[in-house]
């Protein structure tokens, strides 16, 4: 529909990318985006949006600063309900930008995806452009192909009941686990997660900002947070979460949310032995469900998590577009 208009913040209400680069949305903007992505999970079974988008809403609005490269939200409006959320990080150091976007449930076939998508590629302008479909559904697929996207990148979902033996831990000589200590860890682990994720479009790129986003999340627990060292210097660790009931559409359910291991220890069995002490850890709160994501392409940790006894649950697939004219309508 033709008739439909993209803001991007507060100061914006013109066509489709207008408006100040960095303007934040509203409360009640923010507010909306999140109902809507609840509305879309409860009708999709499938979280539309990525943590760090979620965590973008959440959090980004309130941090110092004027959000200069955390990236730009549109909406679409019917009144006074979010129709429509897209966002858009800047380009990374490969010089591609990212986005994603959802539209409510109540508000689908109207065209408004497809607007949102063309306010995704307008503002990335001359980089390429990558855009998530979580859960890789069929109508998501068909706007990206008529766009001139191409699918080029898939993230696995593998599950596993917890009641079900997983092995216990074994440690290479000289590893010891412990948990993460808030307020002394965070500069260590960093460069670990930097070394271990390296080639790791998203995982590899964090920074501190995105550290104390989730430190400041509900679910954030040290306890189940296991740092390994040898000689006092970290080499691995695995962080858990659990999802609370509905989160998943199912639940609550563990995550294996993130192993990593120092380059150096690849091969020695630290990666697998801190994976089964994040399983010991959730069984041990009760829970019934461990999940976890990996890259279609990670043979390697697929083949362990596989031994583990995980298995493929979904696939999220990432399509990408070159920069250049829009597809016509």
């Amino acid at each position: 529909m033709s008739g439909w208009q993209v803001s991007t913040g507060p100061a914006s209400t013109g066509p489709a990318g207008a408006g100040p680069a960095g303007a934040r949305l509203t409360p009640a903007q923010v507010a909306g985006a999140l109902d809507l992505a609840q509305a879309a999970t409860a009708a999709d079974r499938i979280g539309p949006l990525s943590e760090h988008v979620l965590l973008h809403l959440r959090y980004d609005g309130d941090s110092a600063g004027d959000g200069a490269g955390r990236g730009r939200d549109f909406v679409v409006s019917a009144g006074d309900q979010i129709a429509g959320y897209g966002y858009l990080d800047p380009p990374g150091a490969d010089g591609e930008a990212s986005g994603e976007l959802v539209v409510h449930p109540a508000h689908r076939r109207q065209g408004i995806g497809r607007v949102l998508l063309d306010a995704l590629i307008t503002a990335a302008g001359e980089h390429p452009l990558r855009v998530w479909a979580h859960g890789d559904l069929p109508p998501a697929t068909r706007l990206a192909q008529a766009s001139g996207f191409e699918r080029f990148r898939a993230l696995w979902q593998m599950r596993r009941p917890l009641d079900e033996t997983f092995g216990e831990p074994v440690l290479p000589p000289g590893r010891v686990l412990r948990p993460f200590v808030p307020g002394q860890d965070e500069d260590e682990w960093l460069a670990l997660n930097g070394r271990a994720f390296a080639k790791h479009p998203e995982q590899g790129a964090w920074t501190r900002h995105d550290l104390d986003l989730r430190e400041r999340e509900p679910w954030f627990d040290p306890a189940g947070f296991f740092i390994a060292t040898h000689d006092g210097v970290m080499t691995g660790f695995h962080w858990t979460k659990v999802h609370p009931a509905g989160e998943q559409a199912d639940g609550p359910v563990g995550e294996v949310y993130v192993v990593g291991v120092d380059p150096a220890e690849q091969g020695s069995g630290l990666g697998r032995a801190l994976t089964q002490a994040g399983l010991r850890y959730l069984r041990g709160l009760g829970l019934a469900q461990v999940l976890l994501y990996v890259d279609e392409d990670n043979a390697p940790a697929i083949q362990m998590y596989q031994r583990l006894g995980f298995e493929r649950t979904r696939t999220d697939a990432m399509y990408r577009r070159p920069p250049g004219p829009r597809s016509s309508r």
